[in-house]
C-alpha cells in the first residue's frame, strides 16, 4: 500500500510521519521547494487548552482543543524522539479581559471554571502530557496592583494566569523537517502543484503540475492535508462543504526583546478582535493585533497568492501599527519603538475557517472551532486542522483509519 499526502505543512508532515512509522510507504507532495515554510512557521505556536473560546458557551471548542493539546507533546516524543523538556516553549499565557470584550469579567470567570473542570477530567491518567505543566491549578486572578503594573487600567478589566504555552514554531518546523527528510519510508516530491484527484476501483489518482508538465499517479489512499487548497481539492472529488468559508490574511511581528528593559507578559486578550503577546525564554517576542495584522479576506475557493513576507511600505505599517496598538495597553510595550528592533520580522499566511464573518462579530463561526477533523470517504481523507494545536491529534486519527493498529 502506498499513500499520498498532499501538503507539506504541519498537518501533512505529522500525517506522513504517523503513517511511515506504521510501516506505510508515503509520498509527500508540496508546491514549495521545501516543507514547512509558510503558515506553519508564521504563527505564535499556541497549543490551546480551550481558554480562548469563551464565545463558545457550549464548551464544544474547548473539548476539542483540550484533546489536541494533550496529544501534542506525546506525539512529538513518539515520532521525533524528543523529550518535551527539550522543546522551547513560551512563558505561560495570561488571559486579559479587554474593556470591549464580548464577555464581561463574570462570564469569563464562569467559562474558565468550566474549562478547568474539562481539563481535569480529560487529563486524568495523563497529567504530565501538556509539557509537564500542572493542569489542575485553577486560573489565578491577578490582584489590582499586578494588573495596574502591567496594563493600562482603562483597557484591561481583569487578568487570569493559565498554564497554556506556545511552542516555538520555527524550532518545531526544523525538527519535523529533519524527521521527514530522514525517514526511509517518506518520499518527498517538492515543486508539485496539486491539480486534482479522482477515485476509481483501484485507488485514487492524483494529478500534479511540475512546471508545464502534468504528472499523474495512482495511490491506495490519498490524504488532503493542503491548507488554502483543501476546499478546492475536496470539490474536485465531489465533496462540496455545503457551507460558507472565509480565508483571512494574517501577519505576526516577531523580534528580540531589547536588553535591559522589562519584558511584557505572555498575554491573550479575550474575546473579540484583539491579539496577543508571546514571550519566549530566548527573548524572542511575538505580537499580533487584529486591526493591524489581518489585512485581507477572500471567500473564493482558492484565495489570492498573498505574500508570506509583506513588502514596504506595508511591512513597516504592520510593525508600527502593531507595536503602537499593543503599547497603548501593555506598559512594557509602550516603552519600545520600531526603530529599537533591528531584527524585527513580519511573516504571515492564510487562515482558513468556516463562517461568513470575522471575530469582531460575536456570532461568528470563528468563535466555534470544533467542526474540524478528519473526513473520510473510502480511500480519500480530507483533514481540516483548524488550529496548530490539533495537527498531531488529527494525524493519529488519520493514520488509524488508513493503517489501524499502529
Amino acid at each position: 500500500m502506498t499513500i499520498a499526502v498532499l501538503g507539506g505543512g504541519l498537518q501533512g508532515c505529522c500525517i506522513a510521519l504517523a503513517l511511515a512509522d506504521r510501516g506505510q510507504p508515503v509520498v509527500l507532495f508540496d508546491r514549495q521547494p521545501d516543507v514547512l515554510t509558510r503558515t506553519a512557521v508564521a504563527n505564535e505556536g499556541k497549543v490551546h487548552l480551550g481558554w480562548m473560546y469563551a464565545a463558545d458557551p457550549s464548551l464544544a471548542t474547548a473539548r476539542v482543543m483540550i484533546e489536541g493539546a494533550l496529544a501534542f507533546a506525546p506525539f512529538l516524543e513518539r515520532h521525533l524522539g524528543v523529550s518535551p523538556a527539550s522543546l522551547t516553549i513560551s512563558e505561560p499565557a495570561a488571559y486579559a479581559v479587554h474593556r470591549e470584550s464580548q464577555q464581561d469579567v463574570d462570564q469569563v470567570k464562569a467559562y474558565f471554571a468550566a474549562v478547568r473542570g474539562l481539563i481535569s477530567e480529560a487529563s486524568a491518567g495523563r497529567r504530565d502530557h501538556y509539557f509537564g505543566a500542572d493542569l489542575l491549578q485553577a486560573p489565578r486572578q491577578w490582584s489590582d496592583a499586578e494588573r495596574l503594573a502591567a496594563f493600562h487600567p482603562s483597557d484591561v478589566l481583569a487578568v487570569f494566569d493559565t498554564p497554556e504555552v506556545a511552542i516555538d514554531p520555527v524550532e518545531l518546523a526544523t525538527r519535523l523537517r529533519a524527521a521527514v527528510l530522514a525517514h526511509p519510508r517518506i518520499e518527498l516530491r517538492l515543486g508539485h502543484e496539486v491539480e486534482g484527484a479522482c477515485e476509481d476501483q483501484t485507488g485514487v489518482r492524483v494529478a500534479t503540475r511540475v512546471g508545464a508538465t502534468i504528472v499523474r499517479d495512482r495511490f491506495d489512499h490519498v490524504v488532503n492535508a493542503l491548507w488554502d487548497g483543501r476546499i478546492a481539492l475536496d470539490r474536485s472529488m465531489g465533496l462540496d462543504p455545503g457551507r460558507p468559508w472565509i480565508h483571512r490574511l494574517k501577519y505576526g511581528v516577531s523580534f528580540t526583546w531589547p536588553a535591559n528593559r522589562p519584558r511584557p507578559p505572555s498575554v491573550t486578550f479575550v474575546s473579540g478582535p484583539f491579539g496577543e503577546v508571546v514571550s519566549y525564554p530566548d527573548m524572542t517576542t511575538y505580537l499580533t493585533w487584529y486591526p493591524a495584522c489581518v489585512l485581507d479576506y477572500s471567500r473564493a475557493v482558492v484565495p489570492p497568492a498573498w505574500a508570506t513576507y509583506p513588502d514596504e511600505p506595508l511591512r513597516s505599517k504592520v510593525i508600527g501599527d502593531t507595536v503602537r496598538s499593543l503599547g497603548a495597553i501593555v506598559r512594557a510595550l509602550g516603552t519600545i519603538t520600531p526603530d529599537m528592533l533591528p531584527d524585527v520580522r513580519v511573516k504571515g499566511g492564510t487562515i482558513v475557517a468556516w463562517g461568513k464573518t470575522d471575530i469582531d462579530d460575536p456570532q461568528s463561526e470563528l468563535h466555534k472551532r470544533f467542526e474540524i477533523g478528519v473526513h473520510s470517504r473510502r480511500r480519500y481523507h480530507s483533514v481540516d486542522p483548524g488550529k496548530l494545536t490539533m495537527a498531531p491529534h488529527f494525524a493519529t486519527i488519520c493514520a488509524d483509519r488508513i493503517a489501524p493498529g499502529g
